[in-house]
């Protein structure tokens, strides 16, 4: 057999206990040097077996890149005839045939399938992505739970390379073969369901109800293997999207940084399955922010741009300024304040346009006073490099969110009284700072967002090394009480 002939590996290769740790865990940097050594493939060979180049081969086994396209997985394991329940797969459709060849035949040939960005963005891709991704969420275990945390998000040039099919047009879905069995009043319901989550999430954070959303989002996945009526499809396709969205962020606020990462881009593909630009949009300023939190402003300047170029004016005012508001923080991270004045200010025109009740649902909170709690916040991490210049117009930003949404917004509501105390101990207003530092810490206590928690533990320094002030020191041990809760 020379270099470029594809073959699978030999039943013993694959009960190795590392071997099969490593595919389980996704850990394809691993497996591919495992396979190397024990199953004595060239790197040429696992190329060829698994529709893949050398050199893609090579940057997985080198560890620069992480395979998380659901199409890539499908091919490493039907290339390689690995049992799907071993890379968290359904059953592939070539098990179970005692006759079926050494040598593995593609479905279709390289010269007439689709690039592996183009194959991942089918609607049917999608369904499978959400029924595997989904399942395997519902069945973490603890371990399993902390080597998601542990797990980093995609940034740069190989998360941009998976987003491109979002510019191009949703091909058609294949027709299913079970018959569907809802009709619209269904989908109105999942979609209820879908607000509602949504606005528990808005409220208290912290992921208390991902399970449900998980569960729910499995759901639509099973509607969606079944042949709806074009309309319901649609529908169904946003209300996934919908769902993804809200657990993306759900994992996000827990700490499940590639879990989070993961949902978002299966809401991205969704929406672009459901014909939803706006939401899609949405999604990749949800991504954005994530890289924000990671210190990672270019590729979150990048992502801005992906949604306001797809989406483009039809997104409606609210949304175009969320989107100015996104680029505003990036610009605000690279210290570019002049961009950052004019992204605001581009965000401000935007939402002006915007009329009571305008709009989806799920942008209705961006408003006046969120506009005053991001641009405030921003201010902020420019005054921690040059507090005289930023500070105190920080605070006057965050005061007038804070008059404006009171305690039941929850973690925006927390945020924003962390932010306002931290303005405070910059400007040396120690009095004020303390007040607000209690008011914080109260409105932290109510929420269970590891976000909240975050810019907290940010807080805490401010306290220490002022021990001759007592009411600094009983702020410092509220905020301790709080995070060592």
């Amino acid at each position: 057999m020379d270099s470029t002939t594809p073959g699978p590996l030999a039943p013993e290769v694959l009960s190795r206990d590392d071997v099969k740790r490593a595919l389980a865990e996704h850990d394809f940097a691993a497996a591919f040097a495992l396979i190397k050594k024990w199953g004595g493939l060239s790197q040429n060979r696992i190329a060829s077996a698994c529709q893949l180049t050398p050199g893609k081969v090579s940057t997985i086994i080198s560890g620069q890149q992480q395979v998380t396209s659901f199409d890539v997985i499908c091919r490493i394991a039907d290339g390689l005839r690995i049992p799907g329940r071993m890379v968290g797969l359904a059953d592939r459709p070539w098990e179970g045939q005692p006759n079926a060849p050494d040598a593995v035949t593609p479905a279709v040939q390289p010269s007439a399938v689709q690039s592996s960005s183009d194959a991942s963005w089918r609607p049917e891709t999608t369904v499978h992505l959400t029924a595997e991704l989904t399942r395997s969420d519902l069945v973490m275990d603890r371990r399993a739970a902390t080597r998601a945390l542990a797990g980093a998000a995609l940034s740069g040039a190989a998360l941009l390379d998976d987003l491109g099919g979002w510019l191009q047009s949703a091909p058609a879905v294949a027709p299913a073969q079970r018959r569907g069995r809802i009709g619209h009043r269904e989908v109105q319901e999942l979609e209820s369901t879908a607000r509602a989550f949504r606005a528990w999430d808005h409220r208290f954070g912290g992921g208390l109800r991902r399970k449900a959303v998980v569960g729910q989002l499995n759901e639509v996945a099973e509607h969606l293997e079944e042949h709806q009526a074009p309309e319901v499809e649609q529908g169904l396709f946003r209300v996934m999207a919908q769902l993804a969205g809200t657990a993306a962020t759900m994992a996000w606020d827990s700490g499940l940084q590639k879990r989070a990462q993961s949902y978002y881009m299966l809401a991205l593909r969704a929406a672009h399955a459901g014909g939803d630009a706006a939401f899609g949009a949405n999604v990749l300023a949800g991504m954005a922010r994530q890289m924000l939190y990671r210190d990672q402003p270019q590729d979150a300047l990048e992502l801005v741009h992906l949604a306001q170029k797809g989406a483009g004016k039809s997104s409606g005012p609210r949304v175009r300024a969320m989107l100015h508001t996104r680029a505003a923080w990036a610009y605000a991270a690279m210290g570019r304040s002049a961009a950052f004045r004019r992204a605001t200010n581009e965000a401000t025109e935007a939402l002006a346009e915007a009329k009571a009740d305008e709009g989806p649902y799920w942008i209705a909170y961006f408003d006046d006073a969120e506009l005053a709690g991001v641009t405030g916040g921003r201010l902020l991490d420019m005054a921690r490099h040059d507090p005289q210049q930023h500070a105190d117009a920080a605070a006057e930003h965050i005061r007038s969110a804070l008059a404006t949404r009171g305690a039941e917004a929850g973690r925006s509501y927390a945020l924003d009284l962390i932010g306002l105390a931290e303005c405070h101990f910059l400007m040396g207003d120690v009095s004020d700072a303390v007040a607000y530092t209690h008011l914080a810490v109260d409105a932290a206590a109510r929420t269970q967002s590891t976000r909240v928690r975050a810019q907290l533990n940010q807080l805490y320094p401010y306290t220490v090394g002022r021990s001759s002030s007592r009411t600094v020191g009983e702020a410092r041990s509220r905020i301790r009480e709080v995070l060592s809760s």
